[in-house]
Formats: structure tokens, sequence, C-alpha cells
């Protein structure tokens, strides 16, 4: 499976961050086309990451440049280009 450079891991979420603020975290950056927090499946909270797709490369590129380490409710945010899922 090939890497996409516009799909970015964004972890360290504070828990309170959902999909609409992910989006809204990450817009000045770019557009962006798709914004996911991961959630436990069985109580619906938070799992403290997520995924944020832009538009291109370029908009991701600037994203992780001004997103990676800044502070979110004390929280220093984690932010690269996600990788495929492996097998177990």
């Amino acid at each position: 499976m090939e890497e996409q450079k516009n799909k970015l891991y964004v972890g360290n979420l504070p828990y309170s961050v959902n999909d609409d603020g992910l989006k809204e975290l990450f817009a000045p950056s770019g557009e962006v086309t798709e914004a996911k927090v991961i959630t436990d499946k069985f109580s619906g909270r938070s799992k403290g990451f997520g995924f944020v797709t832009m538009k291109d490369d370029a908009a991701a590129e600037k994203a992780i440049t001004d997103m990676d380490g800044k502070d979110i409710d004390g929280r220093p945010m984690k932010v690269n280009v996600a990788r495929p899922m492996r097998d177990k």
C-alpha cells in the first residue's frame, strides 16, 4: 500500500477534541478534506489520536510545520505523515 503524504497522524490530542474540532485546528494550514478522531467502539470516548487528510502534499507539509508540538489544552500534539497500518 502506497503512503499518502497528505494524510496525517495526529497524536496526544485532548480527549475533548472531536472531528469538527480537529478540522478547525488544521484549517489555518490549508484545506482539510477529512478529519477523524479515533474513538473507543464501546464507550465512544476519544482515544487521544486521529487522522487529518489535507487537500494536497503542500498543505500537509505546512500543517506538520505549524501543528507538530503545538500545545492544545496543555498537551503538545504530535503530527506526522500517517503510515499504513501493519498486519499484527
